[in-house]
């Protein structure tokens, strides 16, 4: 690991310093906002709940990177939204909006160029248009169904020149439009995790017992009456750190575990003469199907075991799992 180049204590403190300040100027930005959630953002949020396409964003540089951002947040949280770039509108991009979306575009300055040059486009097209902007006498606030103002009393940045705090408002503005709209739809987390498939949430609430459960041959079992060595064997075939006990029916009646092990290798059981039923535990938890794989894993948190069998309503065994699967499942 490189080592880090020495400061003295003086430029440490000035750099803390900056940072500090770089925070406390953004964190007015922000707070300064609470003010303007107001009719304006109301009847914006308005626009977007009854649209019957998309919500088509815009913005140039900064903007558009911040652009870029509101438009995901919007489509992951029940708002079709997606980004266009207005330098691209004017080269044929344009024709992605149709008559049934809503226009978001972002300028701090609300004069940028190529924003204004799409400006009569899309006013033609007929749809509403709602803008962000740090000036809300500007063309482009002017031009704007709904202007939402998110200009901020300074940059963090001591030239006065990047934009930082008004990105970071912008920002702030698109979060309190998404969110508003979330709940204004209903959306659930269930709703979240469909759009999210691939990530941890979408896995804790969509993944079920039955997606990831051992099945058939791989479910490691011993009738009733097995000898305690049988069903060692069965363990260490399956790998599940388990073995079900079941009847003629298929029906569970105990499960053996590593845990079970340990206890009767205490009490110096013989592993060849012993019958299983006099070492498991009888009953045991069990899981069903089409329960939750995040629920299985607090079943087996709250119950402090590792491995779960599946039943049906009879009571069959028609699965098993461990916190092995839950892991590779990433619900863990």
């Amino acid at each position: 690991m490189r080592p880090e180049p020495p400061l003295s204590p003086a430029e440490a403190e000035k750099i803390r310093r900056l940072g500090r300040a770089v925070i406390e100027t953004e964190s007015e930005a922000v707070a300064a906002l609470d003010g303007r959630i107001d009719v304006d953002f109301v009847r914006a949020c308005a626009f977007m709940l009854r649209c019957a396409g998309r919500i088509v964003v815009l913005g140039m540089g900064k903007s558009g990177h911040v652009g870029g951002k509101i438009a995901a947040t919007l489509a992951s949280t029940g708002t079709p939204a997606f980004f266009v770039h207005p330098g691209e509108a004017s080269h044929g991009d344009l024709g992605m909006i149709t008559t049934k979306d809503v226009v978001l575009a972002l300028s701090n300055s609300g004069e940028t160029g190529e924003m204004l040059t799409i400006l009569p486009l899309i006013k033609r097209l007929g749809v509403p248009l709602i803008t962000m902007t740090g000036n809300r006498r500007s063309t482009l606030a002017k031009a704007a169904d709904v202007a939402l103002d998110v200009s901020v009393a300074k940059e963090a940045c001591p030239l006065g020149l990047a934009p930082t705090a008004s990105t970071t408002a912008a920002l702030a503005m698109g979060d309190a439009l998404a969110v508003a709209l979330l709940e204004s739809r209903g959306f659930t987390a269930e709703d979240f995790a469909r759009s999210h498939p691939s990530g941890s949430l979408g896995r804790r609430l969509l993944l079920h017992v039955a997606d990831i459960m051992h099945m058939g041959e791989a479910i490691p079992r011993v009738p009733e009456g097995a000898a305690l060595k049988d069903t060692l064997v069965e363990m260490s075939r399956k790998g599940l750190g388990m073995s079900a006990v079941v009847d003629a029916d298929e029906r569970v009646v105990g499960i053996f575990t590593d845990g079970d092990l340990r206890r009767a290798l205490d009490h110096s059981v013989d592993v060849h003469t012993t019958p299983i039923e006099a070492v498991m535990t009888h009953g045991g938890v069990t899981a069903r199907p089409d329960m939750l794989a995040a629920e299985a894993l607090r079943v087996m948190e709250d119950n402090r075991i590792n491995a779960l069998l599946v039943v049906d309503d009879e009571r069959r065994l028609i699965g098993a799992l461990n916190m092995h699967d839950l892991l590779r499942a990433g619900v863990v």
